[in-house]
């Protein structure tokens, strides 16, 4: 069914239900610490995980500036470093996960214009970037992935977070499209 402008009633449901569990992974992804050898351990988990699966993957795991964990698999670029720095880069501006700010706002252009003075080089508007929250500090760091489609990045950063905090990954991941 259209709706007025011409979008889908299901999407746009899907994308409200989408922003809802976003929101709730937020929430319940919380670590009680979080140091190097964690960063390591879910690093090393994603790694794994692209392996497995034949992915192009690069990873990078940081506190604000200081990275804690890197790597990328045969098949990435020099792009998907610089697509992890941009992704770290607004989530760490706007304190919540970069495929959030996607569906939450129309695009680009209208994200990143003069309001928020974000300049699109240093910020990807692009989903994979994962807050780190830490129950006793707030939100400490991210954790990015890039490689595949955006929702996929994001759901292989949340499924290696589940696991590592031995949560219910099939409540807390997107389904599939």
């Amino acid at each position: 069914m259209l709706k007025a402008g011409g979008v889908k009633e299901d999407s746009r449901m899907a994308k409200e239900d989408d922003i809802r569990l976003v929101i709730e992974q937020e929430k319940a992804l919380v670590f009680p610490e979080f140091n190097e050898a964690i960063a390591f351990k879910i690093g090393s988990a994603l790694r794994e995980v692209g392996i497995a699966n034949g992915h192009a993957l690069a990873v990078d795991i940081r506190t604000g500036d200081r990275p804690l964990f890197y790597m990328a698999l045969p098949g990435t670029s020099a792009d998907n470093f610089y697509w992890l720095k941009r992704k770290s880069n607004l989530v760490h501006r706007v304190s919540k996960s970069s495929y959030r700010v996607v569906l939450e706002h129309p695009g680009p252009e209208q994200y990143f214009g003069p309001r928020r003075a974000l300049d699109n080089a240093e910020f990807a508007f692009a989903g994979g970037g994962f807050p780190v929250w830490v129950k006793s500090a707030g939100m400490i760091g991210s954790i990015c992935v890039s490689g595949l489609h955006e929702r996929d990045d994001h759901r292989l950063a949340v499924a290696a977070i589940c696991d590592h905090l031995g949560l219910d990954k099939k409540a807390l991941t997107l389904p599939p499209l």
